[in-house]
């Protein structure tokens, strides 16, 4: 036997909504029989009741004769303080009093006492109501019995007719549940298909989406999405894959060419051709630096900088910087520019800016930090080429280059804009370019320490 776990949805949910229902209508059935019950037994002392209230009128008015007359399923009792019956209906005691003297002793005008009918004649229980009449000093009391067999007859009856229907009413209700849950769930299985055959690679990478403006559209709807979202961040990395074994590939071949060269060569020198190598060297370990770094960025479970955040001189790193470019002319902050964070990263994104900056400037390239109400603003401006307007988002992509064989050979690799953009995104900030006239303006906006 299947475990709940091992069921289907469309089974289990069936399940559920049937055992829910069985004990609704089970609760149901006891609070009708208990309501019914009680009502008939009400309506039975009622009755009882009024008929004790007649007699004893009777008796008031001097008009009681030694044979009553009443309900056939009742039974009337006159008798005396003596306990001698004066007066009764057909069928009952003509010497026996209904009630013994400890059951009346202690019962109030309109109290009920349930005795076994056996004792008086009557089939079942009966129900046994006591009131009082004639003067306070010789009290005649008045019994009228009424037996509750149609009462327990009746609610037998609709107890047998409930075990007998309900279990019909939860196999239809089942029945439709199923048909109802199999056309609700429809739409899931064709979702599952078509998830299937994405995962074959038999069909486009869409799912269905129902007409049904419901809680199965937004699902398929928001799957298309993430799958979408799949997609591209697939394309994204096959093309980062590609452009990071492009970029990978060409420093290897200019040191493997150097080599042979070298090997055949037998007057080789070997001094110049470790200082060519060391440089490709170093750009092939600052690629690889790069691509570490935007890969831990992607991860987004951890931040880029590895060293704490603290209180840093904007102005006096900027300036550290700066200094190992002779051609770049820095404007030194009259006041310290204190911000907070990982004075490595904010040198790396400084560094890069420059680097950038210096490779594409015709002669001159200048930078400047600045207080901006709460932020402090690096600017970089250069006078090369500039980027056009519609170029200034795309630069910031991995592996991007407007001039793609002037910016390989100057030894770029495409990757510094999006690293200045992913350090400074960590450092709660901002990066615009703009025009400098002619020339690249490049802002960097840092929350100022606080």
């Amino acid at each position: 036997m299947k475990s709940p776990r091992e069921l289907s949805l469309r089974a289990r949910l069936v399940l559920v909504s049937v055992l829910a229902l069985t004990i609704g209508l089970a609760a149901g059935g006891v609070l009708l029989i208990g309501v019914l019950n009680f009502a008939m037994l009400r309506a039975i002392n009622t009755e009882a009741r009024e008929t004790a209230q007649g007699v004893v009128k009777l008796v008031s008015q001097k008009q009681l004769s030694q044979r009553i007359e009443a309900n056939p399923a009742m039974q009337v009792q006159v008798i005396d303080s003596q306990g001698r019956v004066l007066a009764m209906s057909a069928g009952a005691d003509r010497l026996v009093p209904m009630l013994h003297e400890d059951e009346l002793r202690g019962l109030a005008d309109g109290d009920v006492r349930e005795i076994p009918g056996s004792r008086i004649g009557l089939p079942g229980d009966a129900r046994v109501v006591m009131m009082t009449a004639g003067a306070p000093t010789d009290p005649i009391r008045v019994l009228v019995a009424r037996s509750t067999n149609d009462l327990r007859q009746g609610v037998h009856i609709l107890r047998l007719a409930l075990l007998v229907t309900f279990p019909l009413l939860i196999a239809l209700l089942a029945i439709v549940l199923w048909r109802a849950l199999g056309a609700a769930l429809h739409p899931v299985d064709a979702l599952r298909a078509g998830a299937e055959e994405i995962t074959g690679g038999t069909r486009e990478g869409r799912l269905p989406v129902p007409e049904s403006r419901d809680e199965i559209h937004r699902l398929a709807v928001t799957l298309n999405g993430m799958l979408h979202r799949l997609e591209s961040a697939r394309t994204k990395q096959r093309a980062f894959v590609a452009d990071a074994a492009h970029e990978l590939r060409s420093p290897l071949t200019n040191m493997r060419t150097e080599l042979e060269v070298a090997q055949r060569l037998p007057d080789t020198d070997w001094q110049g051709l470790s200082t060519d190598l060391l440089t490709d060297v170093d750009r092939l370990s600052r690629l690889v630096d790069d691509l570490l770094l935007l890969a831990r960025a992607d991860d987004g479970g951890g931040r880029v900088v590895a060293a704490p955040f603290r209180s840093v001189d904007l102005g006096a790193l900027v300036g550290d910087v700066s200094d190992r470019y002779p051609s770049v002319t820095y404007v030194r902050p009259s006041a310290p520019m204190e911000v907070t964070g990982e004075p490595d990263a904010l040198g790396r994104v400084v560094a890069n800016l420059l680097d950038n900056a210096v490779r594409h400037a015709k002669a001159h390239v200048q930078v400047t930090v600045s207080a901006n109400g709460t932020h402090r603003l690096i600017t970089v401006t250069d006078d090369g080429p500039g980027i056009p307007a519609a170029d200034r988002e795309r630069v910031f992509d991995r592996f991007t280059r407007l001039d793609d064989a002037r910016a390989r050979d100057a030894g770029g690799s495409g990757l510094g804009l999006a690293i200045v953009r992913e350090l400074v995104r960590r450092h709660g900030g901002i990066v615009t370019l703009g025009d400098a006239g002619p020339g690249l303006r490049v802002d960097v906006r840092l929350p100022a320490l606080r």
